[in-house]
């Protein structure tokens, strides 16, 4: 796609109230640099299982990517989208300050950094943020701290979850919510997004609806149940505080939104659920593809407009007959992972769970997950296979890997 392709205005606007509506654009990265610099000695600190082989992993997601491309999607890139704002003397400000504010750097290793920001181009500049500097490439570096830090450390760490666009973002409605990441290792992925949201022309006066330096909150928690109907997981990486903050400002924007339910769903504060699109993802208008051991046993706590900007509360209640009523469903489809306990407990592990939708019973996931893939097409849902060995390696599946930026309104996408 060309740079003037790109940068044109004339395309629809951000738009999402569901997860199952026809999706026309959505916001990948193609995994580069940043994962060629995890190792052995930084991977766990970085959040990865393991050490992908990057060349593969590459061929995956572009595979990701045709898929999409086949059914009519659109698809942005982030280091794209970051190179051309940072054309604007204000974005460029924006994100050079927030890499300067690492407090481990001290005055005179931060002005030997600022020297060497200044002297990148807005591609090169992008490429930063994204993939790292390491101490070997600040050919400038002086003072007490460079020298002090070993010859394999990084100036600036790399961003190797920039992968799962999901989680820095998430559009509700027609405004976006840049999220506040719990992990150190990933905080920097919202101030790209953010960076992106507010200098790039695509989405120029587009209304925000949470910032990154809010209460703990990621994209992989939050699930559009229908329009009106959101779902926010409770557990490692989204607090209470985030779900409460986000549904005050649903309640409150109605640009952004007609929310009229928030379900707060706890999940377990752990690596295997470490968001709710680990656990259950949207497959179809009334189905879910859930992680049978896990989803049963969900409950959730009901959150509406309330007064004096505070929610009412109520619960808790069985998350799946919660999400129905709220839905206006008399039950919603459970589509299990795998079909014996063991089986279901690995397809879970490798992203079974964690589906695109691309419309209603059209869904991309990866090929390995064998047994779920074939529950998903006797209920009618169709599947586009992906192959995923190395893009998972960072525990992520298609969802995760994908961020969505506009979805036909759901009522137009029926059928």
């Amino acid at each position: 796609m060309s740079d003037h392709e790109l940068l044109r205005t004339d395309r629809p606007r951000p738009y999402v109230d569901s997860e199952v509506g026809r999706l026309r654009t959505v916001m990948l990265h193609r995994p580069g640099p940043e994962l060629r610099r995890l190792t052995p000695r930084n991977n766990g600190s970085l959040l990865f299982d393991g050490i992908p082989w990057v060349a593969r992993a590459q061929e995956e997601h572009d595979a990701f990517a045709e898929a999409l491309r086949a059914h009519d999607v659109e698809v942005l890139y982030v280091d794209q989208l970051l190179a051309e704002a940072l054309t604007d003397p204000g974005a460029r400000k924006e994100i050079s300050e927030s890499l300067l504010g690492d407090r481990r750097w001290g005055d005179t290793l931060r002005r030997r950094v600022a020297e060497h920001l200044q002297e990148l181009d807005a591609e090169s500049l992008a490429a930063t943020v994204i993939s790292g500097l390491a101490h070997e490439e600040l050919r400038n570096g002086t003072g007490l701290t460079y020298q002090l830090m070993n010859e394999y450390d990084f100036v600036v760490e790399p961003l190797p979850n920039t992968l799962f666009t999901r989680d820095s973002s998430v559009w509700i409605g027609g405004a976006s919510a840049v999220t506040s990441m719990a992990m150190p290792a990933r905080l920097r992925e919202s101030t790209i997004t953010g960076t992106i949201y507010r200098w790039h022309p695509r989405f120029a006066g587009s209304p925000s609806l949470y910032g990154r330096d809010l209460e703990p909150l990621e994209g992989g928690d939050v699930l559009l149940l229908a329009p009106g109907v959101v779902a926010v997981g409770v557990g490692e990486r989204t607090t209470p505080a985030g779900a409460e903050r986000l549904a005050n400002r649903l309640f409150a924007d109605g640009r952004a939104s007609t929310t009229h339910t928030v379900l707060a769903v706890p999940i377990a504060q752990q690596r295997a659920t470490m968001h709710l699109d680990t656990v259950c993802t949207m497959v179809d208008l009334d189905a879910v593809v859930a992680y049978p051991a896990v989803a049963d046993t969900l409950m959730a706590y009901r959150l509406t407009a309330g007064t004096d900007g505070e929610p009412a509360v109520s619960g808790p209640v069985p998350f799946l007959a919660a999400a129905a009523e709220a839905m206006g469903l008399e039950r919603l489809r459970v589509i299990p992972t795998g079909l014996d306990p063991v089986t279901a407990e690995r397809e879970q592990w490798d992203d079974g769970n964690n589906t695109l939708c691309i419309a209603p019973r059209l869904a991309v996931a990866y090929e390995r997950n064998v047994e779920t893939n074939a529950q998903l097409e006797d209920a009618g849902i169709e599947v586009i296979r992906i192959p995923g060995s190395e893009l998972g390696s960072g525990r992520g599946g298609p969802r995760c890997m994908s961020c969505p930026i506009v979805r036909d309104p759901l009522r137009t996408s029926e059928g």
